[in-house]
């Protein structure tokens, strides 16, 4: 059974494997192989375990975590749906998206806001997001890649 929870210092390491893992898998048809690679390769920072206990949750299927997201409640930006490539196809990220959605709405944050790889944005827009121009993604290493800003308004608790 699939249960989302929040990230602990534990889950960096798995997190920064399905991301890396999801990305190369996902993106590989839509971006330079190099680009990605300079994208999620190496190890994790400081920065990257400060952000993971911080903002991430994970989806844990009987005790292996298999997806990672991210909500930044001051500004409803979501990140880092990632899913393990073993366990694409299954919901999951799908799931995960529902549950921050939900949890932006639990914080009073209206509109929820994410840039979509090229591939991932079609997801995104069956999910009930809206977006269609290609901008410019700049990483956190200062690489930049094409993606698809995307908004969804949700429902607010209370």
């Amino acid at each position: 059974m699939l249960t989302i929870r929040k990230a602990t210092c534990d889950d960096v390491f798995v997190a920064w494997h399905i991301r890396r893992a999801s990305v190369h898998a996902a993106c590989a048809g839509h971006y330079p192989v190099a680009a990605l690679s300079a994208w999620v390769d190496g190890t994790p920072t400081d920065k990257w375990a400060s952000v993971v206990e911080r903002d991430f949750y994970v989806a844990a299927d009987e005790g292996l975590v298999v997806g990672t997201g991210m909500l930044t409640v001051a500004n409803g930006q979501v990140d880092a749906i990632f899913v393990r490539p073993s366990h694409t196809g299954r919901g999951i990220g799908r799931k995960m998206l529902q549950f921050l959605e939900a949890l932006a709405g639990h914080h009073g944050v209206a509109t929820m806001r994410l840039d979509a790889t090229l591939n991932a944005a079609a997801f995104y827009r069956r999910c009930g997001w809206s977006g269609d121009s290609v901008s410019t993604y700049r990483t956190s290493r200062g690489l930049e890649l094409a993606c698809v800003p995307m908004t969804k308004r949700v429902a607010v608790e209370g």
